[in-house]
């Protein structure tokens, strides 16, 4: 199978929508976890954990794709939640006519406490999960399950993705889609050898509530899935890919496991030197520019790698024949006005010929935005758009930008925003606002102070860059 990008990764996140290797995702970048921007870093201080959610009908094979998750996972920290612990109790009504009740519908699981014990794991405190016993249909009957806090929590089970309050915890959603007459024969093996009850009771109870359940309550919870895995644990392609990926996103920064669609280059000691560079204010003009665009260069040329591409085949002077990429061809800049128009050149150096568009938005007060000047090319609503600004702060000039660009037809998606740091809080509001861009930046900063100004931060870049602070003596701090 011949695969058109360097990462499987790459391949995950571009491939939403449509069916690939078995299996398929469905709008990763439009259903994310969001969390609330935080205005200090002291906020959060332990690692968030990333939170996957894994749903599909009664013996769709959901415990086997935890299980290779799991097992796959093995150098991880693990822990599996099952929707299953969160029964409620009988009553002795409902224990007279336990045939009649109906474990498939919503309101037989207590989704309340599902939602404490999720939190407090979340937050790094331990819990103990209950074990619903389904002789006496009691949670007290058996010693309830201690689970200490980790970097990945799996949450099981049929209707995990019916209550909206548990889907807004999850970082992935996973759909398990098996065949109904397999779920079915599954379902018989399993209750008439485990459970000891004859397949007469077995089909009533599945006639009665089991198909009607799933199709009232869990099928309809499949379009909120992230991905969907046809044939459950049969399908070892797709898990080996997601696994893959839930890799990738533990090791980035907590904002890129809750936003798929931000990425952080890949920071060295090169990288980390230059941008210690920058950020002296000690650091002369020359040195300042010239460490700049070495930085630039390297997220235009990260962005440049999330646009589309095709196939291409080209003979080599050896007469060999090489498969490749060809790159879009449809791009355009824009840049906003002053300190975007630091990120044109190394632009223009990657993309001979482009088109660069111009923003200005001017700042009132500490939120307030205002569009003064735009001029962007006629047929930019055909093109991909790569939006250029050096910081990401508070995020209101981003949002008026692309806000513009939407307006002038720009699908949300075909728009790559390119800078240099991002404070936390500007992240959130983009990525909330507009879940089908792509950010790329260098490095995450730790937030933004009571002026607004992103902290570390590097100061006025635009002022830095061109020259025009308060004192143009090289080696001088640039003013507050």
């Amino acid at each position: 199978m011949l695969m058109g990008s360097n990462s499987v990764v790459d391949m995950i996140e571009a491939s939403s929508g449509v069916h690939f290797s078995g299996f398929h995702m469905d709008g990763l970048h439009q259903r994310l976890k969001i969390e609330q921007p935080t205005t200090s870093a002291n906020e959060n201080m332990h690692k968030q954990p990333f939170v996957i959610g894994v749903a599909g009908g009664a013996a769709s094979g959901k415990t086997t794709v935890c299980d290779m998750i799991i097992q796959q996972l093995h150098d991880q920290r693990v822990v599996l939640v099952n929707q299953d612990s969160f029964y409620h109790n009988l009553t002795s009504e409902e224990l007279k006519r336990v045939h009649e009740y109906n474990f498939d519908h919503p309101d037989a699981f207590d989704t309340e406490k599902l939602l404490s014990y999720m939190d407090k794991l979340k937050h790094g405190q331990a819990v103990d999960i209950p074990n619903y016993d389904f002789k006496s249909y009691k949670n007290n009957v058996f010693p309830a399950r201690r689970v200490n806090p980790s970097d990945v929590i799996i949450l099981e089970g049929i209707l995990v993705f019916h209550d909206p309050r548990v889907r807004e915890l999850m970082n992935m959603k996973i759909f398990v889609d098996t065949d109904a007459d397999v779920r079915l024969a599954r379902r018989i093996r399993r209750d008439t050898v485990e459970k000891g009850r004859d397949i007469g009771t077995v089909l009533d109870q599945y006639s009665q509530f089991v198909k009607p359940a799933f199709d009232d309550f869990i099928l309809p919870t499949k379009k909120y899935a992230d991905i969907i895995i046809p044939r459950g644990g049969d399908n070892h392609i797709a898990v080996d890919l997601i696994v893959q990926h839930i890799r990738t996103k533990l090791g980035q920064h907590d904002l890129c496991k809750i936003y798929p669609n931000l990425y952080v280059i890949h920071s060295t000691f090169q990288i980390r030197g230059m941008h210690t560079l920058i950020r002296d204010s000690q650091t002369t003009k020359h040195d300042f520019v010239f460490y700049s665009d070495r930085l630039i260069r390297l997220v235009v040329e990260h962005g440049l790698g999330h646009l589309p591409f095709t196939e291409k085949q080209v003979i080599t002077p050896t007469g060999s024949v090489y498969i490749g990429v060809d790159f879009c061809k449809r791009l355009c800049g824009v840049s906003v006005i002053r300190s975007g128009e630091s990120m044109e050149n190394a632009l223009r150096a990657c993309c001979k010929g482009i088109k660069i568009g111009k923003i200005l938005i001017h700042r009132e007060g500490d939120n307030g935005q205002q569009l003064i000047y735009e001029k962007l090319p006629n047929d930019i609503s055909e093109r991909h758009v790569l939006l250029l600004d050096p910081i990401l702060g508070t995020g209101n000039s981003a949002v008026q930008a692309i806000s513009l660009l939407l307006k002038k037809g720009v699908p949300e998606s075909n728009i790559i925003f390119l800078n240099l740091i991002s404070a936390p809080q500007g992240v959130h509001v983009v990525c909330k606002r507009f879940p089908r861009i792509k950010i790329v930046t260098s490095e995450i900063e730790t937030g933004l102070n009571e002026d607004f100004r992103v902290v570390p931060g590097m100061g006025e870049f635009g002022d830095r860059y061109f020259g025009t602070d308060d004192d143009d003596q090289e080696g001088v701090p640039p003013s507050k």
